[in-house]
């Protein structure tokens, strides 16, 4: 037993070793078992002017395994700064958290398709102009009758186009971070804010967020805003409307409605794998959600070479198909 333990330290301690300088201090957590598959869901109509999307992803708690921490739209620390999302990655034999970064460009995070303009590379949701964020209707949810920052750009970059992979590695998605995302990840970031943090923490407190619990379904994928406590589908966040969002559908004729966050691979017309998608003639797309950063945000090119792997590919947990 001794042996086994000092045995997964060492194989533990050789995948740090392995991993880019920049990302070791993201680096928190360590499990044997992949994550489930990304959920599919609608994003909720952004709040306000100057939210920034940051998509769900499932994190980690002993003893119980994943839990779903839902997307949210979320307020940048400072203008100027874009969310690297976090990414589960294998090495050494275990999946490590690589956790998200506030920053000036989007890094590396896996070429995980997170879906909402987060297609594997960079972030085609939306970039700054002049101190203010402008919102890409292609692929963020936003009341064109509140927020006027906007524009339409349905450029399609990604590895993760198609991909529910939520993990880099077998069996899961095959890439490694180009030169230009390497150098972003050396930029000056910032961690996730206070209030990122509550969420995840609210998340964790909700026994519904566990994939043991949801089967890889969470009833409640994203909301408008943060959580600061638990809460249970149906129940409404201090001052918004949080219903689950596989039945929210955004606000009224003004409001487009992207696709949802995965399914259609380039040049589809509709998103596949699931029953709803609402849409508005006020930003039609051709794209469920599986794009990277236009140009104009700065996000890489990323000509990835695949990660080669000798590793056999572990089991996923808590999910059921797609």
């Amino acid at each position: 037993m001794t042996t086994n333990k000092y045995l997964r330290h060492a194989l533990l301690l050789s995948a740090l070793l392995l991993l880019p300088a920049q990302m070791f201090a993201g680096v928190f957590i360590s499990v044997s078992i992949a994550p489930p598959v990304l959920p599919v869901y609608v994003q909720p109509v952004c709040p306000a002017p100057g939210y920034i999307w940051t998509p769900g992803y499932w994190a980690y708690g002993e003893p119980d395994g994943y839990y779903w921490v839902p997307g949210t739209w979320v307020m940048a620390p400072q203008p100027g700064y874009l969310w690297t999302p976090g990414y589960w990655g294998w090495s050494g034999g275990v999946y490590l958290w690589n956790a998200g970064y506030w920053g000036p460009h989007v890094g590396f995070y896996g070429g995980v398709n997170y879906g909402f303009g987060y297609g594997g590379m960079g972030y085609a949701g939306g970039m700054w102009a002049g101190g203010v964020f402008r919102y890409n209707t292609a692929f963020s949810n936003v009341n064109i009758g509140i927020v006027h920052n906007t524009y339409v750009d349905r450029t399609v970059i990604g590895g993760g186009v198609g991909s529910r992979a939520s993990f880099n590695g077998p069996n899961g998605i095959m890439s490694r971070p180009s030169a230009q995302e390497m150098a972003y990840g050396r930029e000056q970031h910032m961690a996730a804010t206070g209030e990122q943090a509550a969420h995840e923490h609210a998340a964790s407190m909700d026994r519904n967020s566990f994939a043991s619990v949801n089967h890889g379904r969470p009833a409640m994928a994203a909301v408008a805003r943060p959580m600061s406590h638990p809460m249970s589908p149906g129940m409404s966040h201090p001052g918004f409307n949080d219903r689950p969002m596989s039945a929210q559908h955004g606000g009224g004729a003004a409001t487009n409605h992207p696709a949802m966050n995965q399914g259609a691979s380039a040049g589809h017309s509709a998103p596949q794998h699931y029953s709803e998608a609402p849409h508005n003639a006020t930003a039609p797309h051709t794209e469920a959600q599986h794009n990277a950063a236009p140009e104009h945000n700065a996000a890489p090119q990323h000509n990835a070479p695949q990660r080669q792997q000798q590793h056999s590919a572990p089991k996923q947990e808590g999910h059921e198909g797609r």
